[in-house]
């Protein structure tokens, strides 16, 4: 059971353990704990499974923080797939994998809504979730 308080979620998706760990230490130095949590998946497949139950559970989905190259549906699958059926989502798409061709077709298509390449700058990552979240 979720705390009443709860009221946001990040997602961060990337099949790497190591790159959670550094973007959940890097997010939760600025997210407000009571209000917001940040929830990483190393299977893509899973946050398909699970984002209709976090908000079902009565959590807004601030974002999405996307890797492209992951084992059985890339990045860019992924939000097309997740933007179909929550078009408002906010994705942003942080890789070392991703092609321009991929990135401007995201971009065009108005998916994402920023590309950071890895590796980041903290200060370059927390300032575009920021604007991302009107802050």
């Amino acid at each position: 059971m979720l705390e009443d308080s709860l009221k946001y979620v990040i997602i961060c998706i990337d099949d790497d353990p190591l790159i959670l760990k550094l973007l959940s230490f890097q997010l939760n130095k600025v997210i407000e704990h009571e209000t917001t949590i940040v929830e990483c998946f190393l299977d893509p497949m899973e946050v398909i499974e699970n984002i209709d139950s976090l908000i079902s559970n009565g959590l807004e989905v601030l974002l999405l923080l996307v890797d492209y190259q992951m084992p059985n549906i890339n990045g860019a699958e992924l939000i097309r797939n997740i933007k179909q059926k929550y078009p408002e989502l906010k994705c942003i798409m942080l890789s070392g994998q991703a092609n321009n061709i991929i990135v401007n077709e995201l971009t065009n298509d108005h998916l994402i809504e920023k590309f950071i390449s890895k590796p980041w700058e903290e200060e370059n990552l927390i300032s575009e979730v920021n604007k991302i979240m009107g802050k």
